[in-house]
């Protein structure tokens, strides 16, 4: 058996929503998508909500959760979007926070947020 699993996305994109690899999870970024692939429209706290909250699903699926994730990636479409995106983001992790980075970046048919993380799931 492979050290490696791969978990299939539900969105027609040539990607793994998730890769297990040892103990570590990766998961895809993640845009404000609805279950048909459109932007959810809304001001950054309300896209951030709705990342964190397919995150979160995600990483329960996969058993794992919030407090699990050591490292996470975002971009921002605009960068005086964050301490708005800040705000909504800290709710997210009242166990204490991961390490971060954030760019700014064009996104994905106008998103204003896109975040992927790295969980710690044990071996």
């Amino acid at each position: 058996m492979s050290p490696i699993t791969r978990y299939p996305t539900p969105l027609p994109a040539p990607l793994s929503k998730a890769v297990r690899a040892g103990g570590f999870l990766f998961l895809s970024g993640v845009l404000p998508m609805d279950a048909q692939a459109n932007i959810i429209a809304g001001d950054i706290g309300a896209q951030t909500r709705a990342v964190l909250e397919r995150i979160a699903g995600t990483l329960t699926e996969l058993g794992a959760s919030m407090r699990d994730v050591v490292r996470v990636t975002v971009w921002l479409s605009d960068l005086d979007d964050f301490g708005a995106f800040n705000g909504e983001y800290q709710k997210h992790f009242p166990d204490g926070l991961p390490a971060r980075s954030t760019v700014q970046a064009t996104l994905y048919k106008g998103a204003r947020v896109e975040i992927e993380v790295q969980a710690w799931v044990g071996s």
